[in-house]
């Protein structure tokens, strides 16, 4: 799949019969979403509000019900109400729990700009502060992997970066970096806990009661932690951490998702960037194909679809066919593009009013 020329020669067609895109929700005038997830029967989105609170709203869609997250009842003070949002907010939905875990930005000017990790549920909306996830310029401190939820699981991931040999840099010697630490970090209820076995992560994914983790190899002259095809993507239960699976990549590794038999990666070589998807209980390889160099770092997956973008242009692959095709143009840049049983769902801005929207593949279900 190389773009136009690939488009052309047959390698991605636009879908014979692709559904329309349907409009779930509409926001009010001059109300933005700036993140969104969804997880069963719910979606979750983040509305900015730079007059009054920014909010978390979760809707479900059976019956249109709606709750506002978190709580902001007189005195409840909580750094979601307060703080600007400042790119990227991330989003995840425990639909069994009905929680969500979601990040938020310390405004500038601030000398160690870093993330608060919060989270609030529908039985518990009272903000819930996890985390501050924070580098400073010269690398050194913790670098955020992202938040994923499904089912029963929510998680963030973060690698910890330190100096190799600190009193050196410090007189004057060499400042190299290593990773120091790390991991994946189990949110149940107002409970943290690190998953068993995790260390420095770079992505991360969830299904069911399993995470997958994109293990950070090691870090660029700035800080930053990359992963790397010398090691494995590991499948394991997010409470235990017993491994479940290793899949070995043909590339590094950029995003990763984990649906109940399939294991999806973007992976980066020296032939350029790859979907690859894997059996999630075996690790046996099923397919790969090309994808353009300007693939969004983001997928998702299900045991039939693997859903991408390339800026705005929304696609999937078939897992059993390895047919590609483009399903949608979104109107405005696709948020939390992702795929949910038959529902291939985001969120998009379209002068400053924001709505979510969806296309039903296979049937409405």
């Amino acid at each position: 799949m190389l773009a136009a020329l690939a488009l052309a020669a047959g390698g991605v067609h636009p879908a014979a019969t692709a559904p329309r895109p349907q409009t779930l929700y509409q926001s009010p005038p001059r109300q933005a979403i700036a993140a969104f997830a969804q997880d069963g029967p719910l979606v979750a989105w983040l509305s900015p509000s730079s007059t009054s609170c920014n909010v978390v709203h979760v809707l479900a869609l059976a019956n249109s019900g709606q709750i506002r997250l978190p709580d902001q009842s007189p005195g409840a003070s909580n750094v979601t109400c307060h703080w600007d949002v400042v790119q990227p907010v991330r989003l995840a939905l425990d639909a069994e729990a009905d929680d969500v875990l979601w990040t938020l930005r310390e405004p500038a000017p601030a000398p160690l700009p870093f993330d608060y990790v919060l989270g609030a549920g529908v039985a518990d909306p009272k903000e819930r502060r996890f985390a501050e996830v924070a580098h400073g310029r010269n690398g050194i401190g913790l670098w955020f992997a992202g938040v994923a939820g499904d089912g029963k699981t929510l998680v963030y991931a973060v690698s910890s970066v330190g100096y190799i040999d600190q009193v050196a840099c410090l007189s004057g010697g060499t400042c190299r970096k290593k990773l120091v630490g790390g991991g994946v970090h189990r949110i149940a209820g107002r409970h943290d806990t690190i998953v068993p076995g995790t260390w420095a992560t770079v992505a991360v994914a969830a299904s069911g009661s399993r995470v997958a983790d994109v293990q950070a190899y090691a870090v660029t002259d700035d800080g930053r932690p990359i992963a790397s095809a010398n090691l494995p993507v590991e499948v394991r239960d997010a409470t235990t951490g017993k491994v479940l699976t290793r899949v070995v990549p043909h590339g590094a590794p950029e995003a990763v998702a984990l649906a109940p038999h399939v294991l999806a990666t973007l992976e980066r070589s020296s032939l350029g960037l790859r979907i690859a998807w894997y059996d999630a209980n075996s690790g046996v390889p099923l397919g790969s194909i090309p994808v353009p160099k300007g693939t969004s770092p983001e997928l998702s997956a299900s045991d039939q679809l693997i859903v991408f973008r390339v800026g705005r242009s929304i696609r999937t692959v078939e897992v059993q066919s390895h047919s590609a095709h483009t399903l949608a143009r979104s109107a405005g840049d696709p948020i939390g593009l992702s795929v949910e049983g038959s529902r291939i769902a985001w969120a998009e801005n379209v002068k400053g009013r924001g709505r979510i929207r969806a296309i039903f593949v296979g049937g409405r279900g």
